[in-house]
């Protein structure tokens, strides 16, 4: 009796115990990459706690981390992930926070395939930058025209279908009417800018300048520390490539003195699925 007893009791335990792994199956903490570079982490954290799943300290604002997370109830856990090697690790992780212009690279299309995304804010609005004291030269000033132009806000919502959104208020005809564009002719002005999408809109700029007679040279970077230096040291005229928090911050941490010439375009941040297909997870 005894034995039958013992066994009767392993089976209730045993049932018990499957019966809780089974009930508490969503007890995995949700895992979400986020981009480990101040500013850009600060824009996933906010469009979390625009999606309702966590909370920030109060005042935390675009210089957030996930140290400024007040409230989890859902118990996500963040994986911090240099930012171009977030689609990368999308497959390992739930669900990823991922810019723009890379997902683009991915062939991610933020508009259908981000599970939500944030607003066109005009705080990052990707910028043509400059070492101080530049900003006023001609060849400055017609590379800034020319990025300004109609045909360039025509081309970014031809190609990247609101994937990236063009924020110039009043475009120009591509020419700067203050300059002397025969002075210029023969001149070369070099851009360091990321492949996606800014590369390709310099493409279009090439042509407005080629027509003035002023080449256009782009260096490709795919990471967000050598745009700035090589313009810092004067070894670039000028980049493409990043926004206007993202480099104050790097000017606070490096002592550089690079200044922006204009905002082009915003690339909304958007959240990903990896191992989940909705966000519907989060919550369990």
């Amino acid at each position: 009796m005894k034995k039958f007893v013992s066994i009767l009791l392993i089976a209730v335990l045993t049932i018990t115990a499957a019966f809780s792994l089974t009930a508490c199956g969503s007890s995995e903490k949700i895992t979400i990459a986020v981009p480990n570079d101040t500013t850009n982490e600060a824009r996933a954290l906010l469009l979390l706690e625009d999606l309702g799943y966590i909370k920030l300290k109060e005042g935390a604002g675009i210089t957030a981390t996930i140290l400024d997370i007040e409230e989890n109830p859902y118990g996500i856990e963040f994986k911090e992930v240099e930012a171009a090697q977030l689609p990368n690790v999308l497959q390992d992780v739930d669900y990823a926070v991922i810019n723009s212009n890379y997902a683009i690279e991915a062939d991610l299309n933020p508009t259908k395939d981000a599970l939500g995304i944030e607003g066109s804010s005009s705080a990052y609005g990707n910028i043509l930058a400059v070492k101080e004291g530049n900003e006023s030269s001609d060849l400055i000033k017609a590379l800034k025209a020319a990025l300004e132009s109609q045909q360039v806000v025509d081309f970014i919502a031809a190609e990247y279908d609101g994937a990236v959104v063009s924020v110039v208020d009043q475009p120009t005809d591509g020419y700067d009417p203050s300059i002397d564009y025969a002075a210029l002719s023969g001149q070369t002005i070099t851009v360091a800018a990321s492949p996606t999408p800014h590369a390709e809109i310099l493409s279009v700029v090439k042509e407005i300048l080629a027509a003035k007679n002023i080449t256009l040279e782009v260096r490709e970077f795919t990471d967000y520390v050598q745009p700035n230096n090589v313009v810092e040291s004067g070894e670039i005229d000028a980049n493409y490539f990043q926004h206007i928090p993202y480099l104050d911050d790097f000017n606070a941490e490096n002592g550089t003195h690079i200044v922006s010439v204009s905002a082009i375009h915003v690339e909304p941040i958007g959240i990903y699925g990896g191992k989940q297909t909705s966000l519907d997870a989060i919550k369990g």
